[in-house]
């Protein structure tokens, strides 16, 4: 559905025998523009209130032009947040507010979605692609042709990532071979590339007029082109993908006021102070800002951050190193091991629309699948896009086994609600490797949290309490406390002892039976490994051309006579 949601709003806003603004006391606002892969949002909090104020959202068009292949029209992404905003602030009115009591905005983005567009006109040189797109699979394989072994882990040291067809450097490679437009800008200096909240930025700070181009350390840490130490561009890996420095935008921290909006909409003349990419922000909004602690964000894809504290975990269990953020241009960079997990939702979205086994997510999941007690043996692994962490194969391909004559859809619909629970253990046994620290609750957020049917899966198969934040999205909150704490209004400190009310979800399975379904789980996984045979890039089969070189001439030009002499006799006959 395209088009105006549902206004959120808090009852406790405004009723009749109330003052519209709570406790009679007029609190600094903060805005937050939220661009996720299905939404725009912009939501209004008062300074150091958990809840929203006021805010509202729009779905946006993805297209997809071939398969595995997904984009984002980059003007209505900019349309979206003009809509959102105006509404949102409409809103202010009846609760005794005004758009001047905005003083500062957070951006929190999809992360890995790459722009390329002209520095002079503003014109975008081709549709975002987003960060679950996986075109760039031969670039990938150009790539790993450059690197010792061919060893997708190669780079890890440097920018705590894989070489994948997930992080946008390979999508700014891709860009550059195949887009004309894009190819051209670059030879006449004029080229610009970035994730979403520099899109945003650079257009709402003027864009052709002076805009900033500028990104935080949380989105620059997932492109595979930022040194992870010195938190800058780091030129040999500038180099090994072709990217220029000067397309690039300049890396801040997360928290700090860049710059104020010139763009003529209601946002004319707020501040920017705080930029972090969305699994980031929610990090912070869940109050997971001491080391050791953990959270799980459940949409599309799914998100696990465990906060490292100022100690750069390298993964050796197919984990990614990145910053969680970085408070401040003096504040020390914190940071974060992640795994994440492609389909997720994703999942529930193929049984709606490809198998027709439900008709609405949300209640249909919770209710067909809570008609049996177990899947029936059944395993769904939803590798519909390849396997990310812990796994990173792009050739895995969804695979349901394990049916039988007895197997219903509810079965299925169940198992595909374990597999997200399966692919969450999957990284907390990576993390726990890697760390030695065996999580004790893991938080969790996101829209697919309204299951309470999964989040009880969740609780039994990974064997720790499952703490439910209770406002199902925790991007906008987090980025509107590093926003707000960079202009005084909103402290961290204060933040980091705040209790935030939660769901708890206990286990009730023993731990015999949740390790027998994760070993089967595991036993599936297997089985979905090594479907898609890819097309190799010509870097990749070079050794081919080399050894067919090596044949003698003769033994070439006699296969060749033969096959004439064959062909001629085909046509007489």
């Amino acid at each position: 559905m395209n088009g105006r949601k549902r206004i959120l709003r808090r009852q406790h806003c405004i009723r009749g025998d109330e003052m519209p603004v709570r406790d009679g006391v007029k609190r600094s606002l903060v805005g937050v523009i939220d661009d996720g892969t299905k939404t725009v949002r912009f939501v209004i909090y008062e300074a150091e209130r958990s809840e929203e104020l006021a805010s509202y959202q729009l779905d946006k068009t993805e297209a997809q032009p071939q398969e595995g292949w997904y984009e984002q029209d980059p003007r209505e992404i900019l349309h979206h947040i003009k809509t959102c905003a105006e509404n949102a602030v409409d809103q202010l009115t009846e609760l005794g507010y005004s758009k001047e009591d905005i003083i500062t905005l957070g951006i929190t983005n999809q992360r890995e979605t790459t722009i390329a567009w002209d520095k002079f006109t503003g014109e975008p040189l081709h549709p975002a692609i987003s960060w679950n797109d996986i075109r760039t699979d031969s670039t990938v394989d150009a790539i790993l042709a450059k690197v010792p072994d061919r060893n997708k882990n190669y780079l890890k040291n440097i920018s705590g990532l894989p070489i994948s067809p997930y992080f946008s450097a390979l999508k700014m490679r891709w860009m550059k071979d195949n887009i004309k437009a894009v190819r051209r800008a670059s030879r006449d200096k004029r080229l610009l590339f970035g994730t979403v909240d520099s899109w945003i930025v650079w257009n709402l700070t003027g864009g052709p007029l002076g805009g900033l181009h500028i990104t935080d350390v949380t989105n620059a840490s997932r492109t595979l082109l930022m040194n992870l130490e010195t938190l800058n561009w780091d030129p040999m890996l500038c180099r090994l993908f072709g990217i220029h420095r000067d397309s690039l935008p300049q890396i801040h921290s997360s928290s700090e006021i860049y710059g104020t909006v010139k763009d003529g909409s209601i946002l004319n003349g707020i501040r920017i102070s705080g930029i972090l990419g969305n699994q980031q922000s929610a990090l912070v909004g869940q109050n997971c800002l001491q080391a050791g602690q953990a959270k799980n964000t459940y949409r599309s894809g799914c998100f696990l951050l465990y906060n490292t504290g100022t100690r750069r975990v390298q993964s050796t269990h197919g984990l990614l190193t990145t910053v969680a953020y970085k408070l401040g241009p003096n504040a020390p960079a914190v940071y974060a091991l992640e795994g994440s997990i492609a389909v997720a939702g994703g999942a529930m979205k193929f049984l709606r629309d490809n198998l027709k086994l439900i008709k609405d997510v949300a209640q249909d999941t919770e209710h067909i699948a809570g008609q049996v007690f177990s899947t029936g043996d059944v395993y769904f692994v939803p590798a519909l896009n390849g396997l990310y962490a812990p796994y990173w194969r792009k050739d895995a391909r969804g695979i349901i086994c394990g049916l039988t004559a007895f197997t219903t859809k509810n079965h299925i619909i169940r198992a595909a609600l374990e597999a997200v629970c399966f692919q969450t253990r999957d990284i907390l046994e990576a993390m726990n490797k890697d760390c030695g620290m065996p999580l004790s609750k893991l938080h969790v957020d996101g829209k697919m949290t309204s299951n309470d049917l999964l989040m009880q899966l969740q609780a039994d198969l990974v064997g720790i309490p499952v703490l439910r934040a209770q406002s199902w999205d925790m991007s906008a909150l987090g980025v509107a406390i590093v926003a707000g704490h960079s202009v005084g209004v909103w402290s961290c400190d204060r933040w980091r002892h705040h209790a935030t009310p939660t769901d708890t979800f206990l286990p009730t399975t023993t731990d015999d039976d949740r390790d027998a379904r994760y070993t089967k789980w595991k036993m599936a996984v297997q089985r979905s490994l090594g479907w898609a045979s890819t097309k190799k890039s010509i870097t990749m089969t070079e050794e081919r051309y080399s050894l067919l070189a090596s044949i003698p001439a003769a033994l070439y030009l006699m296969g060749s006579f033969t096959m004439l002499v064959v062909s001629n006799i085909l046509k007489d006959s």
